[in-house]
């Protein structure tokens, strides 16, 4: 990934100032408008990391994808989430996360959805299929589930 984009503090930040962004882009600009923004980026940081990863220039299988996507984004990478799992269903994929920085902090029961890492693993995905998507937030560790749950149905 190359030299740090800070010198002394590296190129982490806290999951705390990234909530606070969040929440104030949302009472500056409405959570529709927000969550909009939000997903579009994390498309393109998804196509950045599968143009990284060279995952659109050689065959890999879709638990081999997962794995490195997992690496890029997880504990030993971003720390943007966890991804246990992605499986290709009948209808498009499903991507099984969790300890998602959009979830992090939340009260049980809370109705936030995951845009940013939607959109990044969507962003993936489209870059390794060749395909649209749409992408949508169907199980939440906020309300009972065991996963973040994404599911992407092309376009």
């Amino acid at each position: 990934m190359g030299a740090p984009l800070r010198e002394e503090l590296g190129d982490f930040s806290s999951v705390v100032c990234l909530k606070s962004i969040i929440t104030g882009m949302e009472d500056a600009l409405g959570e529709k408008t927000t969550a909009i923004a939000l997903f579009a980026a994390g498309r393109i940081r998804g196509r950045e990391i599968a143009e990284q990863l060279k995952l659109s220039s050689a065959d890999y299988t879709l638990d081999e994808i997962s794995q490195m996507v997992a690496a890029a984004l997880g504990k030993e990478g971003t720390r943007l989430l966890i991804l246990d799992r992605m499986e290709k269903t009948d209808t498009g994929y499903r991507a099984y996360t969790r300890e998602t920085v959009c979830s992090a902090g939340e009260a049980d029961g809370s109705n936030r959805k995951c845009t940013f890492t939607l959109g990044a693993v969507q962003g993936v995905l489209e870059l390794v299929t060749g395909m649209r998507f749409h992408g949508k937030h169907v199980e939440s560790v906020l309300r009972g589930g065991s996963h973040d749950v994404f599911e992407y149905t092309p376009r």
